[in-house]
């Protein structure tokens, strides 16, 4: 009976069939051009945010041993390069001064005054008493100390005091390194040749532009994907009542849900990233600033998931990944190829019994529905804790301020997988329709 429907189909394929499929086959190259861009433009992102995160992680910035001693030597340089005394501070150095000699002259004093034993030592006394008053080498010891600060004041002793100190610092930052200095050297050597860039400000700059420009471009292209099948659902209703147009709607029906989940499961999916966007605080007087320190940086479609899984030393990831291959990726493949099968082979091809529970008692055992829940499960909880865990190094007081960024977020990936998965089932509900219906025409038929 099936069989003797499939012939008057055949037989009643025509200009309309030939119409509908020219049109549908330019609505089905603009999909599949969209989602070839999208695809593209997803993995040209992740491999720009895969740069950034590199080129910021936080081992080459607030970890690096390196960045702190550039850092503080420059801080300390500035101070020393910098320095001069102020009124009160000369003031307070002169008393310090006075009260030194005052104490080296009176040890002096007590020094020559006490019992002499030698006939030397005796003269010495005798002379330093009769010629010297110490009472008058106190009182001169102001001056003195004056005359000494405004010495230590002098723009020579200036530079050659700063030049002492300089250099000693110097010295000790020479001293000071660790093993990310040559890999931090080559990364950032790399990454500005690779992005035409000079410093970190150009290549941060360069780096968020890109970015927003493929984010939007990104999100249209899966617009005008949707656009797409949301036209060919259309068809559907405009064509409902047309039987002799429905398995040739269906069949490029078909080729449409084949490519959303191609674009579905090779697109990037999920976006975790978390960072210090700043972490600001005082050293003598002057703002330390680390900016934009990535903690963790991924980005995976769910072909990459299941790569990741297989690839791992233990068995049981091993297993999750290939029941992810199978039950998400090669099933719906199948499913798909069944569907086309049954409408377009002859009656033994469709009769089998493989193409049938491929095409109507398969659904059971995909499980892609499955997956749009647990990413979307997965997305929640991952955002929670992130959110959660970098609330906590939100400080803002005196001394220390850092503000951290969640940028976790799903990607367009994620919706067309969703798409896919809504248009497949509602492509298994038309084909048991169209099923139905073709059992019930026969049976009313008194010729079949």
């Amino acid at each position: 009976m099936i069989t003797q429907q499939k012939n008057t189909s055949v037989k009643k394929f025509g200009l309309p069939n030939l119409i509908l499929i020219l049109g549908l086959s330019i609505l089905l190259c603009g999909e599949a051009y969209f989602g070839y861009r999208l695809h593209k433009d997803s993995m040209e992102q992740e491999q720009i945010k895969e740069d950034y995160s590199m080129s910021n992680n936080i081992t080459f910035g607030l970890f690096s041993v390196d960045q702190w001693r550039d850092r503080m030597t420059e801080v300390i340089n500035h101070q020393v390069r910098d320095f001069t005394m102020t009124r009160a501070q000369k003031k307070d150095l002169q008393e310090q001064v006075e009260e030194q000699l005052h104490g080296l002259i009176t040890k002096a004093v007590a020094e020559i005054n006490k019992p002499q034993k030698s006939l030397g030592g005796k003269l010495k006394k005798l002379a330093f008493n009769s010629f010297v008053d110490a009472d008058d080498i106190q009182k001169q010891v102001p001056s003195f100390a004056k005359t000494i600060i405004d010495k230590v004041n002098s723009p020579a002793s200036h530079k050659r005091l700063k030049g002492i100190a300089t250099s000693k610092i110097d010295q000790l930052a020479d001293q000071t390194y660790d093993s990310t200095a040559v890999a931090n050297t080559a990364v950032t050597k790399h990454m500005y040749k690779k992005y035409h860039v000079a410093n970190p400000t150009e290549f941060n700059k360069v780096i968020n532009s890109r970015l927003a420009a493929i984010r939007t471009v990104t999100y249209n292209y899966a617009y005008a994907m949707l656009g797409c099948v949301l036209v060919a659902l259309g068809l559907w209703w405009l064509m409902r009542k047309q039987v002799q147009l429905q398995t040739t709607l269906f069949v490029m029906s078909l080729l449409f849900a084949f490519i959303l989940l191609a674009v579905g499961i090779t697109a990037s999916i999920i976006e975790v990233d978390a960072r210090i966007e700043t972490l600001n605080f005082m050293l003598l007087g002057e703002k330390i600033t680390f900016e934009n320190q990535v903690l963790f940086f991924q980005s995976k479609s769910i072909l990459d998931i299941v790569e990741v899984l297989v690839k791992q030393p233990k068995p049981d990831a091993i297993v999750v990944g290939v029941l992810m291959l199978v039950f998400i990726i090669i099933l719906p493949v199948l499913r798909i190829t069944a569907k086309g099968i049954h409408l377009l082979g002859n009656e033994k091809v469709a009769e089998n019994k493989v193409v049938k529970y491929l095409t109507f008692e398969s659904g059971k055992w995909d499980m892609a529905d499955v997956m749009v829940v647990g990413i979307l499960m997965t997305y929640i909880g991952l955002n929670g804790i992130l959110q959660s865990q970098l609330s906590n190094l939100n400080i803002h007081n005196s001394l220390l301020t850092t503000t951290t960024v969640n940028d976790t977020s799903l990607q367009p990936g994620y919706f067309i997988f969703v798409v896919y998965v809504v248009f497949e089932t509602l492509l298994s509900y038309i084909l048991k329709r169209m099923t139905n219906d073709e059992v019930t025409d026969q049976e009313g038929d008194p010729l079949s």
